[in-house]
Formats: C-alpha cells, sequence, structure tokens
C-alpha cells in the first residue's frame, strides 16, 4: 500500500478524538503480534493537558544534543501523518510511513479474522503502533512519546518507560476523562509505573494531591519541578532565557507558559542523566511549529493552537505583556467540542479586530454560531482561512494571531510557510 493509500485508510477510520475508544486490549494485542516492539528502546512518556508536545520537543532535542538514537511521537501533525513519527528529529519519510502501515494493518486484519480483537484499531492506536515498530527497527535508544487522550488508557500507556512526565494539567476533553480535575488527574496519573521516576510540573493546586496519591500507590519516585526555582528570568516576544540550578536555559519558543515547558523539560532531562552542556545545546535548538509559531515580519502574523481554555489563557498572558496597547487581529476558529465561549471570552476583548472562521474538519464550529455562543455581534465572518486572510485589515499594520484550533493553525501554515 502506497502512502496515499495508507492515509486515506486511516482517515477512513474517523476523527481520532471523536472515534476514540480507550482501552489497552486492542493494542496490547497488535503489539504482540508485532513481536512487542515497545520493549525495545528506552521511552521517556509525557501526559498532560497542556504543554506535551513543547515538553517533547525540548526533551527529545536534549537527548539528540547527547548522542543518543531518538524517536519522538507527537500529535496531532500540521501538515502530514508523517511528522507524528521523527527519528533524530527528522519526519520519517513516507515509504517507511506506508510500510509500517501496512504491517500493522496487516496483524490487525488476521487478529480480526481470529476474532481475538474486537474491531480494527483507531486511527490512533494504529500510528502508535506504527511508531513502536519503527522505533525498534531503527534501534532508538530513546524514544518521546505523547500521550493522545488521557493516558490510563491511552495507547502509548503499553510502555514501560525510563521516566514519566506529567505537565501543567487544566480541563479538556471532559467528555472522556470526567469533568472534575481528579477525574482528568487520575486519567493523566494513570502512566506512573512501579518504580519509575516521575516529574511533576507546576500544577493547579488542587492537582499535586491528586497525583501524588497514585505516585505512592506505585511506588514512582517524585521530582517536581517546582523544587527548581527559576532565576535571572528574561523574556521577550521571541522566546525566554534563565538560570535553573547550574543550567543557563535558552528557550526559544515564545511565551511566559514555555518558561514552565522548558524548566519541566530540563529537569526531565537530569533525571535521565543528560550532561548539562546538551541539556541547554538541545532546548536552545528545540522546535515546535504551530505554537506561538512567527511565520511573517511584515505583516506580522503568528500561530498559536491554543484549543482549550488554558491554551487560550497562556496567548492572551502573551499578547498582555508583548501587546498591550496595540492594535491586534484574532483569526478565530475552533471545534464544536471545546468550550468557546469561554475562550472567547478571554481572548475576543484584546483584540481590535476579530475574525471568525472555520477549518476544514467535520467537527468545526460554523463561523456564525461562533459569533453566537461568544457574544461577540461586530466580529467579521469569513468561510475559510484563505477568506480571512484576504479580508482587508481595518487597523493600520496590526498584529495577526490565528488561533482556536491546530486544524486552523495547520491550513494558515500551508498557506503562509509550506506555499511560499
Amino acid at each position: 500500500m502506497n502512502y496515499p493509500d495508507s492515509v486515506q485508510f486511516l482517515y477512513a477510520l474517523g476523527n481520532e478524538i471523536q472515534t476514540a475508544k480507550l482501552g489497552l486490549e486492542r493494542i496490547r494485542a497488535v503489539a504482540d503480534a508485532l513481536g512487542r516492539p515497545q520493549d525495545r528502546g528506552g521511552y521517556v512518556h509525557v501526559a498532560g493537558t497542556n504543554g506535551k508536545g513543547s515538553v517533547c520537543a525540548m526533551i527529545e532535542a536534549a537527548l539528540r544534543a547527547a548522542g543518543r538514537r531518538t524517536g519522538l511521537f507527537t500529535s496531532p501533525h500540521l501538515s502530514e501523518p508523517t511528522e507524528r513519527i521523527r527519528i533524530d528529529g527528522e519526519p520519517v519519510t513516507a515509504a517507511r510511513f506506508a510500510a509500517a502501515f501496512e504491517r500493522v494493518h496487516a496483524v490487525v486484519e488476521r487478529l480480526i479474522e481470529r476474532g481475538a480483537i474486537d474491531l480494527h484499531t483507531t486511527y490512533f492506536e494504529t500510528v502508535t503502533a506504527m511508531a513502536l515498530l519503527i522505533f525498534a527497527e531503527e534501534a532508538v535508544e530513546t524514544a518521546v512519546l505523547e500521550v493522545g487522550l488521557g493516558g490510563r488508557l491511552d495507547a502509548t500507556n503499553i510502555v514501560r518507560p525510563e521516566l514519566c512526565v506529567i505537565t501543567p494539567i487544566d480541563f479538556d476533553h471532559e467528555a472522556w476523562l470526567g469533568r472534575s480535575l481528579d477525574s482528568i488527574a487520575g486519567e493523566k496519573a494513570g502512566i506512573l509505573k512501579p518504580g519509575v521516576p516521575a516529574v511533576f510540573a507546576h500544577q493547579r493546586p488542587e492537582v499535586p494531591p491528586l497525583l501524588m496519591a497514585r505516585a505512592r500507590e506505585v511506588g514512582a519516585p517524585v521530582t517536581f519541578t517546582a523544587d527548581w526555582p527559576i532565576r535571572n528570568l528574561e523574556m521577550d516576544a521571541r522566546g525566554s532565557r534563565f538560570d535553573l540550578g547550574a543550567l543557563r536555559i535558552e528557550c526559544p519558543l515564545a511565551g511566559e507558559h514555555q518558561v514552565e515547558n522548558a524548566a519541566t523539560a530540563a529537569v526531565a532531562a537530569m533525571q535521565l542523566g543528560l550532561p548539562g552542556s546538551a541539556i541547554e545545546a538541545g532546548i536552545a535548538r528545540a522546535r515546535w511549529p504551530g505554537r506561538l509559531e512567527r511565520v511573517s515580519n511584515d505583516p506580522e502574523i503568528l500561530l498559536d493552537g491554543a484549543h482549550n481554555p488554558a491554551g487560550a489563557r497562556a496567548l492572551a498572558a502573551y499578547i498582555e505583556r508583548f501587546y498591550a496597547g496595540l492594535p491586534v487581529r484574532l483569526i478565530f476558529g475552533a471545534m464544536r467540542d471545546k468550550s468557546v465561549a469561554e475562550m472567547g471570552g478571554i481572548l475576543f476583548p484584546l483584540a481590535q479586530e476579530v475574525i471568525l472562521t472555520a477549518p476544514r474538519q467535520a467537527r468545526a464550529a460554523m463561523p456564525e454560531t461562533l459569533r453566537e455562543i461568544a457574544g461577540h455581534a461586530n466580529a467579521k465572518v469569513a468561510a475559510t482561512i484563505e477568506d480571512a486572510l484576504a479580508l482587508p485589515p481595518t487597523a493600520e499594520a496590526p498584529v495577526t494571531f490565528i488561533t482556536g484550533s491546530l486544524f486552523l493553525v495547520a491550513e494558515a501554515r500551508a498557506i503562509l510557510v509550506e506555499s511560499g
């Protein structure tokens, strides 16, 4: 099966969130049939609500700077599914992706025929199995795995990692994870394993006791990033610099929230025994597209996949810190199952001009619906991101933020970066 066919089949399995089937039975059966690739090589397992991808990218970059052969598994992708599986920082080729899909798909079909599993693995389960297989075949020393949804029942949770990391926990995906922080934190803490060290990022006050209860239950030693004070912090619109213990961290990812993410990645890298020089060099070279990514300077345009209230608050803090008093243009599109009213209430008051649009996704909220829900009667409506970008700005040379959904960010990035 070629790459376009493999991608088409994956998409035909349905939206990976909407069709999520939490549970480890299918992925374990498939991994067993593949020869248990998850048992080869080491892993860093990262769960949380926000910051997972950035933390994964920085840990992987530090591992690579230390000379390790690395793997990185993240989701969702922005442009191509190959971005989800990386070897030594580079996405796998389309041919390698298709070959891994064919092997996993063939195993799944045999298991279904034998009645060993109830149905085909989901999009996310299939790509997880592909990643584990590729990492084993490529003799990856350490792979960094980002949890897809929750943690306890997420397909990535069949590995026994060297280290677990939990980034800030907040409300998101409540329909699957529960509508209280207790239940959400419980699902995230489900990645903790007996005797496996864990690093916990700074959390809302009610969260650490919930995480520690699980850590004590399984006997996982915990390091809190809060125990590593950040000193001599300098921030600008393009990143930050700070001291952490004996390290001087230079984080190229913008936003105050990335300071905590960089500190979490640095503490995790220290727990892995990486030398300080590699931690500093790796984090300084880390890249994470679509998260406060500046794609144009004139006019000034930034992309940010702030897809939940916590992400919206982080973006709002960035705007208030670095663009206070300046005309801000906001292009916003979101999924129907997101907290649109709350996100709009956080972001829209900061913008002189709001344009509501929709990514090309079945789950996307229609722009007119966004205007009603968010209560912004003066917002403009554009059917697509192309239409939104074509609208002339009302202010002279404003800064434009494109946000609300990673799908929207991906479409904008394809226009503004990849086509150029």
